[in-house]
């Protein structure tokens, strides 16, 4: 396996594990995979691909190799540009596999339309010719957008979408286009494996749905359910300035954006489906273009998303982002963290955070948490009536104020979900570490924004932050160190030593 440490590779390496293969990861350096959760049960080899040698001794006593590299961005097809990266490399490995006696190559790269090929497609489409040549038996999977957390593709339409309520776009939105789940390009790629030893040749693979990147942006709109996008197409728009105002848009980075933008002019629908021949369908069938996005969105509407959805731990489906995705991918997470130290031991603490809330308060600025219920029920809301069943323990599911406890660890961890009405989703976290000369809070407030309107709610409310969240913090702290009889929902507003706070 080639390209382990990217989107597809990452993905696709426990699929294999689950099939019963025992894989081999090849990588200029092992350190880049040691953070994946599947680390410990593969095989790494080091080697760069463009060094023949070295790729042979990383091919020794292989079956199937799959080859999932792309050199994307750069500045053109020239020597020392992307295209000349991507030449090399293949022929590089597919040379060694020849050598190494492997009896399979697996290559997923993108459509080849009957037209003249953006610069990024036109170097796919090579690559794919040179591991159909190479001797060995190849497999071609040719692919348009694939959606599924982390993909550039959909990060790019997550973040045009949810950011522009409405958009001039340039005419490449009219382009035709066959998107497919990342679940059903993992079935196609571990499928490919068991392939006929006579079978050579490229197979075009696509969901059901063929739509355009209006049809694309709007549909995502109506399943994240934000409201109808306007887009308003406009012909002066070239590829290159494209991809500078995608650049300005969304965090997805200009040597990326660029390529992906200039692709966006050819029409990638399937013009067979020779591999049903060969490989049965998904067990589920091919997802479409609803279901895709709304697996890939699931992390945000459930209760494991309330750290950065791209560091969790250990992804439930192939749409759940991983912890080796990139920074910019799985949406934009606002984060408000603050740490406080209380002269108290942890278990008194952690008394005082499970009796938060109702009675007692949010240890900060009452005032504003008063308003904030108040506000919240004037816009059909639960407000703060709702209080809290036991004054002193909580349960999951429980309700606290306009809160729900989405997770409890007793002594440790308290997560709070927002049931105020907001435009996005909100988590508040609240976790007691330390030993018995001192407790550490830790505290985690976060917000998922939902179109423009979310990200102009928490940049509108974020210079009161320090007095609500930093207050609270310090506030708990406080409380934990005055008798248990006496600890209560108001205090001053003094710094403690050891406070941390950040936002990003």
């Amino acid at each position: 396996m080639t390209g382990a440490s990217g989107y597809i590779g990452g993905r696709l390496v426990p699929e294999l594990l689950d099939a019963g293969h025992r894989v081999r990861c090849m990588a200029r350096s092992a350190r880049r995979l040691r953070d994946h959760p599947w680390a410990g049960r593969v095989e790494v080899a080091e080697a760069d691909a463009t060094d023949p040698g070295a790729t042979r001794r990383a091919m020794e006593g292989i079956d199937v190799a799959y080859y999932l590299i792309h050199a994307i961005g750069g500045t053109g097809g020239g020597t020392g540009g992307f295209a000349e990266s991507d030449r090399r490399a293949a022929r590089a490995f597919a040379w060694a596999a020849r050598d190494a006696g492997v009896r399979r190559l697996v290559y997923l790269g993108g459509m080849t339309p009957e037209e003249e090929l953006s610069p990024h497609l036109r170097s796919r489409a090579e690559v794919g010719e040179i591991m159909l040549g190479s001797g060995v038996p190849a497999v071609w999977l040719r692919a348009a957008v694939i959606i599924g957390s982390g993909s550039a593709s959909f990060e790019m339409l997550r973040y045009l979408t949810e950011r522009l309520p409405a958009m001039v776009t340039p005419r490449w939105v009219h382009t035709r286009i066959q998107p497919i789940a990342i679940r059903d390009v993992l079935h196609y790629l571990v499928a490919s494996a068991n392939l006929p030893a006579g079978v050579n040749r490229g197979f075009d693979i696509g969901g059901p749905d063929v739509l355009t990147y209006a049809d694309m942006m709007r549909r995502y709109a109506a399943v994240a359910g934000l409201n109808r996008r306007l887009i308003v197409p406009v012909p002066v728009l070239s590829p290159s300035l494209s991809s500078l105002w995608v650049g300005v848009i969304t965090p997805v980075p200009g040597r990326i954006a660029r390529p992906l933008v200039e692709s966006l002019r050819n029409e990638v629908v399937c013009r067979e489906n020779d591999i049903s021949q060969y490989v049965a369908p998904p067990p589920e069938g091919p997802i479409g273009f609803d279901r895709s996005v709304a697996l890939a969105l699931r992390r945000v509407r459930e209760a494991d998303v309330a750290t950065r959805w791209s560091s969790a731990a250990v992804p439930g489906a192939p749409s759940d982002p991983l912890p080796t995705d990139p920074d910019w991918a799985g949406g934009s997470l606002y984060t408000d963290d603050r740490s406080c130290r209380a002269d108290a031991p942890p278990d008194r603490l952690w008394e005082v955070v499970e009796a938060i809330g109702g009675e007692r308060g949010w240890y900060s600025f009452p005032l504003a948490w008063r308003a904030r219920g108040a506000i919240d029920r004037l816009v059909g809301g639960v407000g703060l009536r709702r209080g809290r069943r036991d004054p002193r323990r909580l349960r999951i599911g429980e309700t606290v104020d306009f809160w729900r406890v989405e997770e409890i660890e007793a002594g440790r961890l308290l997560r709070l979900r927002a049931e105020m009405r907001l435009p996005g989703l909100a988590w508040l976290e609240l976790r007691v570490s330390g030993e018995d000369g001192g407790g550490l809070l830790e505290q985690r407030a976060l917000f998922h924004p939902r179109g423009l309107a979310g990200h102009a709610y928490w940049w509108a409310f974020r210079p009161f932050h320090d007095r609500i969240f930093g207050g609270m913090c310090r506030g708990i702290a406080r409380a934990a160190e005055r008798p248990a009889e006496r600890s209560g929902a108001r205090s001053a507003e003094r710094p403690r030593v050891g406070e941390r706070r950040g936002t990003r």
